[in-house]
């Protein structure tokens, strides 16, 4: 009696070529992921760390949307609106042709003028108001961001900050 192990072999040939094709697939499917896994870190990386602000006419177009959370707000101190108060102070900023009043608390810093650029920081306190309540002022004032900016630091009379 003869044993033919031919049959089995062809049976183990059989299930063993569709195997590569799994295994190819399954590391094909852990490489997207793990792709996109890295762009999605990327991309959260980044942008968080980039700081972004909105002039005062893109944040009064956005308003709607912006609502009341927090922003960084661009624009140059009105002259003539600053009002210095217990708590830190009053004044409005420009840009675009338009204003926003800002209620500032804490202490604006030393180059805090009116006819300068500032970033200040918080929210507008309804998304039908123009005041914006802010805790911090961030004052643009090298001549490297004036170069690299003109028209961002552009006093209401039209002039060049310097």
């Amino acid at each position: 009696m003869s044993v033919s192990t031919a049959p089995d072999e062809s049976v183990g040939a059989a299930a063993a070529r569709p195997r590569p094709r799994r295994h190819r697939r399954r590391l094909l499917v852990v490489f997207a992921l793990l792709a996109a896994a890295v762009v999605y870190l990327l991309v959260e990386g980044l942008g968080s760390s980039l700081d972004y602000f909105d002039t005062v006419s893109q944040a009064l177009a956005h308003k709607t949307h912006i609502g009341t959370s927090v922003i960084r707000l661009e624009g140059v101190v009105v002259p003539g609106s600053v009002r210095r108060t217990a708590l830190g102070a009053d004044f409005e900023v420009s840009g675009g042709g338009h204003k926003v009043v800002v209620h500032n608390t804490g202490s604006p810093p030393e180059l805090f003028q009116p006819n300068i650029p500032v970033v200040v920081v918080g929210h507008f306190t309804t998304t039908g108001s123009d005041l914006f309540v802010s805790n911090q002022i961030m004052v643009k004032h090298s001549a490297t961001y004036i170069a690299a900016h003109p028209t961002r630091v552009r006093g209401p009379n039209g002039e060049i900050v310097r």
